[in-house]
């Protein structure tokens, strides 16, 4: 097995790609780099938050299932998604912020030695920052250089990625013999866990709870975690791995902005590995206007005018814009 790199990507489960937009964009300061569909259910939107430029371990996903129910809070699923800002001063400015914008969030606290905020969103979405201060490891990406957030405090990845689990045991057995993590540190029941060059971006931390029902997945909860990888033969030699140990996959999916495999090495967590490339800037939208047309990968063209019609137009245009600085 070769190592993983990080994090690549978060994909949950929102109840409006309106209010997501909203939120991601005008609160947090994440960029809409992409506004495509769920290439498995085109009826659905698929909505791409991250850095400047839509780099590999920057950016949060969305779905908004037509009809979905709320998630229900509970084991064995993804049940918080970490990002990065770079000091402990920028998690003071956003504790601050979300108390101006009414957004529900705790106090600052320690955890693993690094400093955290917890917060959440509209349905309920849970979410943590973490201050990348003192923490080596992976490079982050480029906080949105137009963005409302002042570039000192402004998120710039994706961090730790929490999975609380009823078996341990076993979630431990999946991370370090079959995607070769790096077992840290314990503190009471979470488990810290690293990958690649560590740090942040490059986190999972696994929470035992035995007691809570098992989760359930709806609008406000997580529907897989993705870690990078660095091209094709890289998926295809995972592939090979996975297929040797007898673990389901889907085999080599294209996706346009990245290639994929997925599995569920425990259920009924999904984990996908994605390639680093070949990215978001494209053939249909330049770096100055990402996310502002609906963007529909090339084998999903020829339908354009079917796909228009089965999702509800959503406005998104902000290059004309000019956002001040939210000091």
């Amino acid at each position: 097995m070769r190592q993983l790199k990080g994090i690549h990507h978060v994909t949950a489960i929102t109840s409006s790609a309106e209010k997501i937009y909203a939120f991601f964009t005008y609160v947090l300061g994440l960029r809409l780099v992409k506004k495509t569909i769920n290439q498995d259910d085109i009826h659905t939107y698929h909505l791409f938050f991250a850095d400047d430029k839509g780099s590999p371990g920057t950016d949060m996903t969305f779905f908004d299932f037509p009809g979905s129910g709320k998630g229900e809070v509970g084991t064995d699923q993804i049940s918080r998604t970490g990002f990065r800002v770079p000091t402990d001063e920028a998690l003071v400015y956003w504790k601050k912020r979300f108390e101006t914008k009414g957004v529900a969030h705790e106090n600052i606290k320690v955890l693993f030695g690094r400093h955290v905020l917890f917060f959440s969103d509209f349905d309920g979405q849970r979410y943590a920052l973490f201050s990348d201060e003192g923490v080596p490891g992976i490079a982050p990406g480029i906080p949105w250089e137009k963005g409302p957030i002042p570039n000192q405090y402004a998120i710039y990845g994706l961090g730790p990625i929490f999975i609380s689990v009823s078996e341990p045991d076993y979630m431990h057995e999946v991370l370090t013999k079959h995607l070769g993590l790096r077992f840290v540190i314990k503190e009471d029941n979470q488990h810290l866990y690293e990958m690649g060059q560590g740090g942040n971006g490059a986190s999972v931390i696994i929470i035992e709870d035995q007691t809570t029902p098992r989760g359930m997945q709806g609008y406000g909860s997580v529907h897989h975690v993705a870690f990078r990888i660095e091209d094709k033969d890289e998926l295809d030699e995972w592939t090979r791995h996975f297929n040797r140990i007898g673990a389901p996959n889907s085999g080599y999916v294209d996706r346009f902005y990245f290639k994929s495999l997925y599995t569920r090495l425990y259920r009924p967590v999904l984990f996908e590995l994605a390639t680093e490339g070949p990215g978001f800037i494209e053939d249909e939208e330049p770096y100055e206007t990402l996310g502002e047309i609906l963007a529909l990968p090339p084998r999903f063209r020829n339908i354009r005018e079917r796909i228009e019609k089965l999702v509800r137009p959503i406005d998104t245009k902000r290059s004309h814009l000019t956002f001040e600085k939210e000091l």
